[in-house]
């Protein structure tokens, strides 16, 4: 029996669906226990894990102290992992994020005067964009993904997106049905463009894809699904929606195609017709094989028309298409449930009105469909749909576009917004709470502030919550911080004005203009309003305060106050060369490449704004040259042009990156200089078209080229920051007067 189990395990399926409620609550508390190892290795032995009833209607949890032992009970693993975070943010002062980090618990650890119980008013907690998937995680190992998986499981996340792999899947499918790799070649895409690839926007950019990724990621996939389930999570995989190779038509000739196109730059996309049998055939078959590889929890994430839009808006046109989807779902699986990310009815309101929208959903029985508010936030479009129709759904933040570096979240919505929906009877059928950021790893408040609500059922006071928030990640209390935190809440996090986080101009392709496709400058806030919560914080940093989380805020928001200020330094040579002033505007284009230089030595002692990490992570799959390379240029590729040289998305994905900013913007915006100074010198108009064309040539030659950058911090946070603002303080306040 024990070599059974083994070998489910291996082959990454879920041991719930074979063994009884007891041996999987034995596995969820081996799982919690493990976990502890990890977090705190040094004082796991003062905790002591036990399992509440597994029929429990919401996951909940108890502490309690009992012979200088902290008992942790939760009816799973990642209820006990939230009780153990509820203990070590509460009452030791611990916090674990992204960003920054403090486990310096006490020498004793406080024992509790009376039992602790937290119930969840929340079935579900949703985890995972397709985006997070490249814009982050694209070159993520099992290290990694532990360690994510352990904070997800410590933020009561317990329905974690889980599409690794799934590239793998496909090749065995088609494989199977005749289609040889060189079929195929052309179908899937680079490793940092899986999320587009999955939702059927492109075939084959970034490729061609090694086999030996594909089986190395089904490893991984393995292992990621096997921790999650058995700490009780259930992970929602992919299922069929159209999407098919160009190999297709060959194979296939009567096939009902539908050619479509993403965007312009990307070739088109091959969809098959959810009237021709082979859908279902096809749906079937994925599942199927997916299930022998990866097991199953019946969740299945199927996004019809991700960006492109219907050949119609007839609504039983829409009915039906939907209904064939869930058919292909409940053929390979009769427990199936459709869970759907609602991003095209925020993407593209226009197509998707009522109508549209209520056709859609009604096609499928409301207990076999979950609805996800992609960005609740920002516009929660359960408020114009009747709640989704009845059909259960859950309440999402997103927060962060592309992955870009800036200071920004909506922290007063996000206090009170689940919350807010919980008690609302209009929301019916509420069931969850989630996370679906394009890309984490920034803005970690913003973050920590969302998942509050898990274990509540009532707005976030944020007056009492910031101060918790400041003594937790700085270990201390000096109100000066709580202060700094007062007025970040009130400027890069107020949430007003803006979708999502402003952009600095460093990182826009050189321009006159302040203001352009993929870089947004426009602030949510006087940039002036920012500088005293800047003050606080180098203050703060000459009274000794150095914990890990406060030295990243205090890059992060030095950082946002430098990259702000380009564009005050932008205004000042772009005067300079309209009034043909060649001396002054030498000085202030040798001021505005300073600044970057400046940025990037101060970006260089946090590992959070390297790129290093980030390209050395992707080399690191490679198994021949040729593999490194590839690997390379895909993550080179994804955070400056985003496809080819003339690609309609360069700069989307932008990171304001120690490394990349020396190295890509600063060259750059050096070669625009250059050329204004060469038009000056000869009294003619620059040919901003031919530079235009120059430069996306320099750029794409960037993308291509091979250089190792630095995977280890450089100087001290504290220190350059202290400096900087010392050298940039007084230009600030003269600047915004």
């Amino acid at each position: 029996m024990k070599t059974f189990y083994q070998t489910l395990k291996i082959c990454g399926i879920l041991l719930g669906l074979f063994v009884g409620a007891d041996a999987m609550a034995q596995l969820n508390l081996k799982e919690s226990q493990a976990l502890i190892g990890r977090v705190i290795p040094q004082r796991a032995q003062s905790f002591v894990v036990e399992s509440l009833s597994a029929s429990a209607p919401k996951d909940l949890f108890e502490i309690e102290s009992k012979n200088n032992k902290i008992i942790l009970r939760g009816n799973n693993g990642v209820s006990v992992a939230s009780a153990l975070y509820y203990y070590l943010t509460e009452y030791c002062h611990c916090q674990i994020t992204w960003n920054g980090e403090n486990l310096d618990l006490p020498s004793k650890l406080p024992q509790l005067t009376a039992k602790i119980t937290k119930t969840t008013p929340y079935q579900y907690r949703y985890y995972l964009n397709y985006c997070t998937f490249n814009y982050s995680m694209s070159w993520w190992n099992w290290e990694r993904w532990q360690k994510e998986i352990d904070w997800m499981a410590m933020h009561g996340i317990n329905m974690p997106l889980a599409i690794t792999g799934e590239e793998f899947t496909w090749r065995e499918v088609y494989n199977e049905m005749g289609f040889s790799d060189n079929d195929l070649k052309d179908f899937f895409s680079g490793p940092a463009y899986f999320s587009w690839f999955w939702m059927g926007n492109l075939d084959g950019w970034g490729g061609p894809l090694p086999v030996s990724w594909m089986k190395s990621h089904k490893d991984l996939q393995v292992k990621i699904l096997q921790r999650e389930r058995a700490l009780g999570m259930t992970p929602v995989l992919p299922a069929f929606t159209g999407h098919v190779p160009a190999a297709f038509k060959k194979k296939y000739p009567n096939a009902k195609l539908k050619a479509t196109n993403w965007t312009n730059g990307f070739g088109d996309t091959y969809i098959l017709d959810s009237e021709d049998p082979l859908f279902a055939e096809l749906g079937k078959k994925f599942i199927d094989k997916q299930t022998k590889l990866f097991g199953t929890n019946h969740l299945y994430s199927a996004d019809t028309f991700n960006e492109n839009e219907p050949p119609t808006d007839e609504p039983a046109y829409l009915s039906k298409l939907s209904a064939r989807i869930y058919e292909g779902i409940r053929q390979a699986d009769p427990k199936g449930i459709w869970v759907m990310q609602g991003w095209l009815f925020y993407s593209d309101r226009k197509f998707w009105k009522a109508p549209q929208i209520e056709a859609l959903l009604n096609a499928v029985p409301n207990d076999k469909m979950l609805l996800l508010d992609l960005a609740t936030e920002i516009e929660p479009v359960w408020k114009r749909t009747e709640a989704f129709y009845g059909k259960p759904w859950i309440w999402n933040m997103l927060n962060n576009f592309g992955g870009n570096v800036n200071l920004f979240g909506r922290m007063e919505g996000v206090a009170s917004g689940p919350a807010l929906a919980l008690n609302d009877p209009n929301s019916k059928n509420l069931q969850g709470i989630g996370l679906t950021m394009e890309a984490i790893e920034q803005n970690p408040v913003i973050y920590e502030l969302m998942m509050q609500h898990t274990w509540q059922t009532t707005p976030v006071d944020l007056n009492e919550w910031l101060v918790k928030y400041a003594k937790n990640r700085y270990k201390t209390e000096d109100k000066s911080l709580v202060d700094a935190w007062q007025i970040l809440r009130k400027t890069v996090y107020n949430g007003k004005d803006i979708r999502d986080g402003a952009e600095s101009i460093v990182t826009g392709r050189p321009t006159f203009d302040s203001t352009t496709i993929w870089t947004r400058t426009r602030l949510n806030y006087a940039p002036q309003d920012l500088l005293p919560a800047w003050d606080l914080f180098v203050e703060a940093s000459k009274k000794g305060v150095n914990a890990d989380g406060f030295q990243y805020d205090l890059v992060d928001i030095t950082r946002q106050v430098l990259a702000n200020y380009a564009l005050i330094l932008q205004k000042k040579w772009k005067i300079s060369y309209k009034d043909k002033n060649a001396v002054q505007f030498k000085k202030d284009s040798e001021a505005f490449l300073t600044l970057i230089a400046d940025m990037d030595d101060l970006l260089a002692t946090r590992k959070d704004f390297m790129l290093g990490p980030w390209i050395s992570s992707a080399r690191s799959w490679g198994n021949t040259p040729q593999e490194k390379a590839l690997y390379e240029q895909n993550a080179r590729d994804l955070v400056t042009l985003w496809g080819d040289a003339n690609s309609p998305l360069h700069e989307y994905s932008n990171r304001q990156w120690s490394g990349l900013l020396n190295d890509f913007y600063k060259p750059r915006w050096t070669q625009f200089f250059q050329e204004l100074s060469k038009a000056m010198s000869e009294n003619k108009e620059p040919d901003l078209k031919a530079f235009d064309e120059q430069i996306r040539a320099w750029e794409w030659k960037w993308v291509t080229t091979q250089k190792s950058f630095p995977t280890t911090t450089q100087g001290n946070s504290i220190l350059l920051a202290q400096k900087l603002h010392q050298k940039y303080q007084k230009a600030l306040l003269e600047a915004y007067k």
